[in-house]
């Protein structure tokens, strides 16, 4: 259901990694990850949560089925490029229409992948803006430890379905990047 690619991809964390995994495809046959929505639901359901809430685009299309699956409310979080050119460089945010539904509540915050976890960073930084509580960070696949660690640096519970080894790199510590290979812009990661 996923494709992959080797290379040298600037991530949307600003991270570099050697693979990139093809999500575009994922969703659009819902019915082939039902068995994998209901597993992430069923692990999200025991932190009692009021929403289910994940970045545009793979993450709020997960976050939609785990809400219909709990019968819970869904909420979205809209990309926004932000004038930083560190790492982290694009914010999430609550969309507006939905920002006064997320104050004094628990919400678990999903995304279909997360690598350095830039979408999920940002969206439950906005959820603690706006006055809700990121109680579970969720993904149907983790990839390397940089958004584990974010999670565990946060006190934030996160549940996977699926692990898989991955090394990136500031480009301060590219090895690709020492060694000249060309750098192709992966849009997000």
């Amino acid at each position: 259901m996923v494709g992959a690619k080797r290379g040298h991809f600037r991530l949307e964390s600003g991270h570099h990694g050697e693979l990139w995994l093809e999500l575009s495809q994922l969703f659009r046959r819902p019915a082939l990850l039902r068995a994998y929505v209901a597993d992430l639901a069923n692990r999200i359901s025991v932190y009692r949560v009021d929403a289910i809430c994940g970045p545009l685009t793979g993450g709020a299309l997960l976050a939609g089925m785990i809400a219909d699956r709990l019968q819970l409310e869904f909420l979205f979080a809209e990309r926004r490029v932000s004038e930083r050119t560190d790492l982290f460089p694009v914010d999430y945010r609550i969309a507006t229409a939905l920002r006064e539904q997320v104050r004094a509540r628990r919400v678990a915050v999903v995304d279909d992948a997360i690598s350095a976890g830039s979408a999920v960073r940002a969206t439950c930084v906005d959820i603690v803006a706006v006055g809700g509580v990121p109680v579970v960070i969720g993904a149907l696949i983790l990839m390397g430890s940089v958004g584990s660690r974010f999670a565990a640096d946060q006190g934030i519970p996160l549940e996977s379905l699926v692990n898989i080894p991955y090394a990136i790199w500031t480009p301060a510590e590219c090895p690709m990047c020492a060694q000249g290979t060309p750098l192709t812009d992966a849009g997000s990661g």
